[in-house]
């Protein structure tokens, strides 16, 4: 059903934080007799700086996620005739971020050059592009931040900086080892997270069947089955196959060599 001019303008004023409803602006167009030209006017410029404020918002939030930007990865570059399966629609559904609003957590396993690392910069790109906050960042990058967070005593302001976004993106789990310290932070994110309210979820890309991440960090059994959490309610995406990378690659293949030395003329006698 078609909004009238009077339910655009209302929706309009909303995303610039106007209190300004649709029964207000009819009441206001009556008052100022204003015509259905200057009605439009009004919804045309209203419209304008809401779209512009939304932009704005998207940007903000694509900078601060430290998702690529300059080529980002997104579900419409990513191609999907390359998969194969009876389970590649429920890839493709991902993009209606049924996901975030659920709470369910996703992973991507697989070899390199499967495509994990696209599909979760493609979630969050996809968060972004809604104007939820979301955070992208190597699993050996948190292990840097919470050892320089211990060393300046700021842990909690690094885990509530970590908390904060709706969509938590940790890429390459199991590509560097947890010590003890850090790995009971990492815990305590598990935990903050798990307990957050609102539309969230957290994204792990791995190399590693998660069945393996316990050996990546160091703690006793009991505090291990805080890993458990984050399975609780998730959906684990499994790629195999050979790499997409080097598809478009051209090898060309060339010889040097020294140039035959030019034999001397002989003399004429």
């Amino acid at each position: 059903m078609k909004e009238t001019i009077f339910e655009q303008v209302a929706a309009a004023a909303s995303v610039l934080k106007l209190d300004l409803s649709s029964e207000e602006f009819a009441l206001f167009a009556e008052d100022q007799e204003l015509s259905e030209a200057g009605m439009e006017a009004v919804q045309k410029l209203l419209s304008y700086l809401s779209e512009k404020k939304q932009q704005t918002t998207i940007q903000t939030l694509l900078k601060m996620s430290r998702l690529p930007t300059k080529a980002p990865k997104t579900f419409e570059n990513f191609d999907f005739s390359l998969l194969k399966g009876k389970d590649v629609e429920r890839l493709k559904v991902l993009a209606s971020l049924n996901a975030i609003y659920s709470h369910r957590n996703l992973a991507f396993i697989g070899p390199a050059g499967t495509g994990k690392t696209h599909l979760a910069q493609a979630f969050g790109y996809a968060c972004c592009q809604h104007g939820l906050k979301t955070y992208f960042i190597k699993a050996s990058e948190l292990r840097d931040r919470f050892t320089a967070a211990r060393r300046s005593g700021k842990t909690d302001s690094c885990l509530n900086g970590l908390v904060r976004p709706s969509c938590l993106i940790i890429d390459e789990i199991g590509h560097c080892a947890f010590d003890k310290e850090n790995t009971r932070l990492f815990f305590d994110l598990i935990d903050r997270r798990y307990n957050k309210e609102g539309s969230f979820n957290m994204i792990f890309t791995s190399n590693k069947n998660p069945a393996l991440w316990r050996e990546d960090f160091e703690e006793d059994a009991t505090l291990l089955c805080t890993l458990d959490r984050i399975f609780d309610d998730a959906t684990v995406f499994k790629l195999r196959g050979e790499s997409f990378r080097g598809k478009k690659l051209e090898t060309v293949s060339l010889q040097t060599g020294k140039v035959s030395a030019i034999e001397p003329i002989a003399a004429k006698e």
